[in-house]
């Protein structure tokens, strides 16, 4: 499991106070008021910087930050492109049934019947459901709904995803 989930990416600075505008990568925004720090990831490997938030607006689908001690737009300049983490233990409390992407990417996949479809490359959020991409060894990439019908057992520990493979699906 990943230690660090990422919250979101900084676009753009916003004004001449130092605050910058963040397009949010959670699936509620909302939960930055909650934050009281978040890590801004500034690029060469493990280098973040842990920032203190000062304040938190929303404009549109983004979320305008505020850091203590940062009053300029030129110290915030070079943070376009940014990503800004949480560690995990910052993170929200998930139900039985969810899980963050970042625990799922990776995962190998297998069906009921004991076949090796491949391995989780990327979720998609498509509104009415989710749905995995998972590539198999052939390179052929297969997209799984993410329903009961279909999504069996999530395993992490063991880095295994159980699912049933509704008709039709391997057809496309």
């Amino acid at each position: 499991m990943e230690n660090y989930l990422r919250v979101g990416v900084i676009t753009s600075p916003h004004g001449v106070h130092g605050e910058v505008k963040v397009f949010p990568t959670t699936d509620d925004p909302s939960r930055f008021l909650e934050l009281e720090t978040v890590l801004l990831d500034l690029g060469g490997g493990n280098e973040r910087k842990e920032l203190t938030i000062r304040q938190v607006r929303f404009f549109k689908n983004l979320v305008i930050l505020g850091f203590e001690g940062i009053t300029s737009r030129d110290q915030v300049e070079g943070w376009r492109q940014k990503e800004l983490w949480i560690t995990r233990d910052q993170a929200v409390e998930l139900s039985e049934d969810e899980n963050f992407i970042a625990d799922l990417i990776g995962l190998s996949v297998r069906t009921d019947e004991g076949c090796a479809l491949g391995t989780v490359t990327d979720v998609i959020q498509t509104g009415a459901n989710d749905v995995y991409c998972v590539s198999g060894e052939d390179g052929k990439e297969i997209l799984l709904p993410a329903i009961k019908d279909c999504i069996l057992k999530v395993d992490l520990e063991k880095q295994e995803m159980l699912v049933h493979v509704l008709p039709g699906l391997l057809d496309l």
